[in-house]
């Protein structure tokens, strides 16, 4: 999901209830703080040694032990709106960082409505060889030559 596409959601949305729910389907505490709102741009070179740059939204999910608070889609989106002047035109991939034990980051990929609440489902990273062809790696969908269904090896 994209900041855009987030910002309508929760302008659509308003008055519901947010939770945010792990890839293995638990929920971060419902009285999680949003205590930071960046935007992260990394500057690498792969293994092949190209340049690359990857932008996105990053928005700091904390717990402590007022366990009455509660975010709205509506507070959510005003602190998103102090955050525009940071933010490129272009729409930035929305991640949130959370500390499950370890600070992860985990982009949100989509969303439901359930009663009074906006659900909003988080995926899992995965690191990756951006230049398989230069490091002698084939993608992992294409078939060894050797197991080719004319080769008599399989």
């Amino acid at each position: 999901m994209n900041l855009n596409e987030l910002k309508l959601i929760l302008t659509q949305h308003s008055g519901k209830k947010i939770l945010f729910r792990l890839p293995d389907q638990t929920t971060i505490p419902q009285h999680f703080h949003i205590t930071e709102v960046g935007h992260v741009v990394k500057n690498f070179i792969d293994c092949g040694g190209e340049l690359r740059q990857t932008s996105t939204c990053l928005l700091q999910a904390w717990t402590a032990n007022d366990t009455d608070h509660s975010l709205s889609a509506g507070k959510l989106r005003s602190i998103l709106s102090l955050s525009d002047r940071i933010f490129p035109a272009e729409p930035l991939s929305v991640e949130i960082e959370f500390e499950t034990p370890y600070i992860s980051q985990f982009p949100v990929i989509s969303y439901t409505i359930e009663s009074d609440t906006l659900f909003f489902q988080l995926g899992v990273k995965h690191t990756d060889c951006l230049a398989k062809e230069k490091c002698g790696i084939e993608p992992a969908s294409t078939p060894s030559p050797c197991c080719s269904p004319q080769s008599g090896c399989c």
